[in-house]
């Protein structure tokens, strides 16, 4: 079976830098596998409790040999991509009693929105949310009371931190259940453009509300190419949905069968029958890496760079960022996906979708074909799309040809030669830059130095006429230890206005923007951070910043003498430690990792 070099190069060099990490790992999960029912280990007293609202299904929990799946849900009836959620667990039960196993609600985990946080105080809490849900899914399977599990989740935050606190119950079989996008609603586009003149004072608020309200319209994920879809095509890639699920829509036979085939599929693979397949042996290095491959090949969002580091410390792998950029560098883009491009993730699916992006990929060497998935088969399965004949599910090969090549493209001919992702380093430090939504003309950016110590500071300047040349936005202080490292999406309309100005633009901050974010050239995640003593605090206005994806090179143009007799300006802003629940994560605030290492506590983070 052939790979390609860089792709074996990297996949081996991962699997020897984490070798004792990963043999603890595995050794923790296979010490906690048993052949007999979970449950069977609970004293009398604890299994009553788990008996009690069970109804019909008490004899099978009582005295049956039956496998219980235990249920983790981010339902919530204000993220129109969990609402569908809302009926899941009843039809899990039935079709769990027709392939004689019973089902549970383990636990619920919170499910925020960084639709409704962005630009808010909120925003602060939503990059810590990942490890609190990973946290809960925890609490949730600790009742130790399943054979199997089912992880209902699909957006930003909530996948990456459903995975992770799964990993800590790899001895289980875990499968992830999609719910799927919304139907395509006004285009993401005119959205933009809509924002773009609000922000310009050129659009009321009713006609921003009027844009809004039409492009997110519906129960389902958002249709842009921002993390909750970016989470999903993960989920594909490293085998852990069922085939072609991802991007299924919310309502219709089509996804009922796949989440039935789910539940049938945890239920074959307990550890209480022959096809034993527990979620640490289905993922490994490959598992990784062809998740990486695959966000690379589609422009995914920018916060996978963050989460995947700590989804991989989480089943024993140290991934670097070194890594992933090396990858992209042989990744060729094979899909315009707004904001990469004009299409949505629905025009996405019916060009071909995952099926093709998968045989493509497979086709040009780059994924590890033999990678393990959930239903048992190698990640080449994958290469398939569901489908139905008389009620019942099938899957057929991909389709030979893409159904829109300004969408989806074929691996000898892609949008560009290499992935979304850049790898900018250089004295200010280490840094990302997403490329699959830019221009090539904007990949290079010199300019002067203007620096904020938040985005509300740099909206202010643009509502009093202060920016209006060329300029770097510099947004200090949004690190993890800062103020939770908030998305800044709120700046990109105001830098995009000023860009179409014609004004050479670009932004270095060491926070994140969001996974919908692409149109101005951004150096962000930077590492140091500013409260990590990192040179982004010295930067003061007019000095001279460059930003150069073509040779991956981010500097601060400044003698170095100057730089060592400057003292880091303080912040500026205030208030981020109280107020909407953020004095309750001071604790997260001082203990967080970096960036470069999944910006998480869970994995031994020191002040």
């Amino acid at each position: 079976m052939s790979i390609h070099p860089v792709v074996a190069r990297v996949t081996e060099r991962l699997t020897t830098r984490s070798q004792g990490l990963r043999d603890d790992y595995l050794q923790r999960m296979r010490a906690q596998i048993r052949t007999t029912p979970a449950r069977g280990r609970l004293s009398c007293s604890n299994l009553a409790h788990v008996m009690a609202a069970s109804g019909g299904d008490k004899p099978e929990l009582g005295y049956g040999g039956y496998p219980n799946i235990g249920i983790v849900t981010a339902y919530n009836d204000m993220l129109s991509a969990h609402q569908p959620y809302e009926t899941y667990p009843g039809r899990i039960r039935d079709w769990a009693r027709a392939c004689k196993a019973t089902a549970q609600v383990a636990g619920g985990v919170p499910a925020m929105c960084d639709g409704v946080t962005q630009g808010q105080p909120g925003m602060e809490l939503s990059l810590f949310s990942r490890d609190v849900i990973a946290l809960a899914t925890a609490v949730a399977f600790s009742h130790d009371a399943f054979d199997a599990g089912l992880m209902l989740g699909v957006c930003d935050k909530i996948v990456p931190g459903l995975f992770m606190g799964a990993a800590a119950f790899g001895h289980l079989p875990i499968v992830f259940v999609p719910a799927g996008p919304m139907p395509s609603g006004i285009a993401n586009a005119e959205k933009a453009k809509v924002r773009q003149r609000y922000a310009d004072g050129k659009a009321t608020r009713e006609e921003l509300l009027a844009v809004e309200a039409g492009s997110y319209h519906a129960a389902g994920t958002c249709t842009f190419y921002g993390t909750a879809n970016s989470n999903q095509l993960l989920m594909e890639m490293m085998g852990l949905h069922i085939p072609g699920s991802a991007f299924v829509p919310p309502s219709g036979d089509l996804r009922e069968r796949l989440t039935e085939f789910a539940v049938q599929t945890a239920a074959r693979h307990t550890a209480l029958g022959p096809e034993f397949l527990p979620f640490c042996e289905v993922i490994d290095a490959r598992s990784l890496v062809n998740g990486v491959i695959g966000l690379m090949a589609t422009g995914g969002s920018t916060n996978l760079m963050i989460h995947i580091l700590a989804m991989a410390r989480s089943v024993g792998y140290e991934m670097t960022l070194a890594d992933i950029a090396e990858l992209s560098q042989v990744t060729p883009l094979l899909a315009r996906i707004y904001p990469n491009g004009s299409a949505d993730v629905n025009q996405f699916h019916a060009a071909g979708g995952m099926a093709f992006v998968i045989r493509e990929l497979l086709a040009a060497d780059l994924l590890h074909a033999d990678a393990r998935s959930v239903i048992g088969e190698p990640i080449s399965a994958y290469a398939r799309e569901p489908s139905l004949s008389q009620g019942h599910l099938y899957w057929k090969e991909a389709p030979a040809d893409s159904g829109d090549e300004s969408i989806l493209r074929p691996a000898g001919n892609p949008f560009s030669p290499q992935g979304g992702l850049c790898r900018l380093q250089g004295n200010l430090g280490e840094a990302v830059i997403k490329i699959s939504a830019l221009d090539e003309s904007k990949w290079r950016v010199s300019a002067p130095a203007r620096v904020f110590d938040s985005q509300q500071a740099m909206a202010r300047a643009h509502k009093a006429g202060e920016l209006n040349g060329d300029m770097v936005a510099v947004v200090r202080y949004q690190g993890p230890r800062a103020n939770g490292m908030p998305e800044l999406h709120q700046l990109m309309p105001l830098l995009a206005n000023l860009q179409d100005k014609g004004h050479r633009v670009a932004l270095v901050t060491d926070g994140r923007l969001s996974g919908a974010s692409g149109k101005v050239p951004a150096a962000i995640h930077l590492s140091p951070s500013t409260d990590e003593g990192g040179l982004i605090g010295k930067i003061r206005d007019g000095d001279r910043i460059s930003i150069d994806a073509v040779a991956g090179l981010l500097e601060l143009h400044v003698e170095s003498a100057e730089l060592a007799a400057r003292a880091p300006l303080p912040c500026a802003e205030s208030g981020h430690q109280h107020g909407l629940g953020r004095e309750y994560f001071q604790l997260f605030r001082d203990h967080v990792s970096s960036t470069q290492t999944g910006a998480s506590i869970l994995f031994g983070a020191k002040p």
